[in-house]
């Protein structure tokens, strides 16, 4: 040994010495952990994300976030019904998943005040007792929604951008972003196994009207650190280039009012967009115009924005719309709902000629401050050529820089691509074509395809520090909200309407004797058919023909009758027509 160790230092004995040492620990440790484990390796745990809503569609946003016994809720929102959804006034999330794991909710974290955000919120509070964390302009649109559904206990708690808190094993850092709204927010998730960055919706805008810029450098130290997973808005990576700035509008504004200085002005924008409610007070203010409200949403907004200081409205500038004819028309700008033509939204009446309190006329400019969503192109363009036949003057997109966008465009993805570096990435907030798109800009700037994944609704994602695989499916879906009641995604009442609305109804009214058994009368109502007198005369002569061949004695009960009477119609007005109607038997002993 004297030998071996001649010409050694000291210290280097002592580190052969260590060496052993560790191997013989090590040995020993890795023996320990096989016996207890019978020879197989315990599996790391797993951060779990379920996509309830907001991927392969836009709108009815909500992820979720679980590890272990802990489990967040990024945003509840709602979307708008299709045209398939006759009656229903609402689209909701599934929320099933939530409700068998409510327990194991520590929040609700909404990124910002948004319909497809927050609009689900009620419905979902309604089941589930989870604190909510917003922004201040957020939690006050949240909070006049639970006064609507007489929700008063629920718990919010207004963060700023910068707040940090922690939920269970999570620690959620809010960060400020540029948005189409006030009080918009990304989230840095830092979970067990590395961080989760969660965009929200966001644009990088340089010059923003009010408030402060997108927080780029901190996205940037937060990236340097290390992120595990990104989530990002997908709904404009098909537009090359960059958003335009809001202050583009805020210049095209100030020509639409200093060019109608003699004309009455009409403009229609999201309620939503405080910002932009602000630049029209402003202008009207330095142009000596009052300013009238028109639409229920446009003014709870305002007014729950100029609550908390985010709308800043001058003194005596408001008026109630039913004012307005006591002024001239160049002394008025009425702010109203309406830029997708929705139906009943007060722009739509107004064009129609529908709505009492303001008649649309040749002095009248119409400002339309929005984009046309898609799949809205015929109301809205309905809605221009009905204003125009009334003899305004439109101002819409087409022409006029009039609308910026929320939502960033490629160039932007790319920026934030570039500060985040992350290990992974499932693109948001888009249709599937969007979502694919996004994941090939994250793969041209160097991501593999093993490093992004597409996600649809239903889906679960778990992640490692070093991996990610696809989970087992959650139940997701769609509830529709129709007045009061909700039902799910495979309703009966909404196949009804659908069945009524593409093949009509018929009603079946048979009488028949009581002691004899024979048929009294019988008529035959068809609703929402091409039916004619004479087809309702064959079919009531055929029906007839059935029920006198038929020993009516030996019918069991009314039950057996009526879908007799189904059966024979069913059938008889499918050969005349093609169609399938609806039928209603009603059987009455007389």
């Amino acid at each position: 040994m004297k030998k071996e160790n001649k010409g050694l230092s000291t210290n280097e004995k002592n580190k052969g010495r260590l060496k052993s040492f560790d191997k013989k620990k090590s040995k020993k440790t890795d023996k320990k952990f096989k016996d207890k484990h019978n020879g197989v390796a315990k599996p790391e745990k797993a951060l779990k994300v379920s996509f309830l809503g907001g991927v392969g569609e836009i709108g009815k946003n909500m992820t979720v976030l679980e590890y272990g016994k802990d489990m967040i809720v990024i945003d509840a929102g709602l979307t708008f019904p299709g045209a398939n959804m006759p009656g229903v006034d609402l689209v909701i999330p599934d929320a099933s998943y939530l409700e068998n794991n409510k327990n194991r909710i520590k929040g609700i974290v909404i990124t910002h005040g948004h319909e497809d955000h927050i609009g689900g919120l009620p419905y979902i509070l309604k089941e589930i007792n989870a604190p909510v964390y917003g922004t201040k302009l957020t939690l006050t649109l949240i909070e006049n929604k639970l006064k609507e559904h007489k929700l008063n206990q629920a718990v919010l708690n207004c963060v700023k951008p910068s707040s940090v808190i922690k939920l269970g094993c999570f620690t959620i850092e809010f960060i400020n972003v540029n948005h189409s709204i006030a009080g918009a927010v990304a989230l840095s998730i830092t979970t067990p196994v590395g961080v989760v960055f969660h965009s929200g919706d966001f644009k990088i805008d340089f010059t923003p009207v009010a408030g402060e810029t997108m927080d780029l450098t901190r996205i940037s130290e937060i990236g340097k650190k290390g992120v595990l997973l990104l989530m990002a808005d997908s709904t404009n990576i098909e537009i090359e280039g960059t958003t335009m700035s809001e202050s583009v509008v805020k210049d095209t504004l100030g020509h639409v009012f200093s060019d109608n200085a003699k004309r009455r002005l009409i403009i229609a924008t999201f309620a939503s967009n405080v910002h932009r409610l602000q630049q029209i007070l402003d202008f009207a203010k330095k142009y000596k115009r009052k300013v009238a409200f028109s639409g229920r949403s446009m003014i709870n907004i305002a007014e729950a924005a100029a609550k908390i200081g985010e709308l800043k409205i001058p003194e005596n500038l408001i008026i109630d719309l039913e004012q307005i004819k006591n002024y001239k028309n160049e002394q008025i700008v009425i702010v109203s709902t309406g830029t997708q033509g929705e139906p009943m939204s007060a722009l739509t009446r107004m064009a129609s000629g529908e709505f009492n309190r303001v008649t649309i006329g040749e002095n009248d400019t119409v400002v339309i401050s929005a984009s046309v969503i898609p799949g809205n192109e015929k109301m809205i363009y309905g809605v221009i050529n009905n204003l125009y036949r009334l003899g305004a003057e439109v101002v819409y997109e087409t022409l006029e820089p009039i609308h910026v966008s929320g939502h960033a465009c490629r160039g932007e993805l790319r920026t934030l691509h570039s500060l985040i570096k992350p290990k992974f990435f499932i693109p948001v907030h888009g249709e599937y074509r969007h979502l694919k798109k996004h994941v090939q800009l994250a793969q041209s700037l160097g991501m593999k395809q093993s490093q992004t994944m597409i996600a649809e609704i239903g889906d679960s994602v778990e992640l490692t520090k070093n991996t990610i695989k696809r989970g087992e499916k959650v139940k997701a879906g769609s509830r529709f909200v129709d007045g009061v009641g909700i039902d799910g995604e495979d309703s009966f009442v909404l196949r009804d309407r659908i069945h009524l609305a593409e093949d009509g109804l018929v009603v079946a009214v048979a009488g028949f004797d009581e002691f004899t058994a024979q048929l009294n009368s019988l008529e035959i109502i068809a609703k929402g058919l091409v039916f004619s007198e004479d087809m309702i005369n064959e079919c009531k002569s055929n029906l007839a023909h059935v029920l006198d061949k038929t020993d009516l004695r030996a019918v069991r009960d009314e039950n057996e009758l009526s879908a007799m009477i189904r059966r024979t119609l069913k059938n008889y007005i499918f050969k005349l027509t093609k169609k399938n109607p609806v039928i209603i038997p009603v059987v009455m002993v007389i």
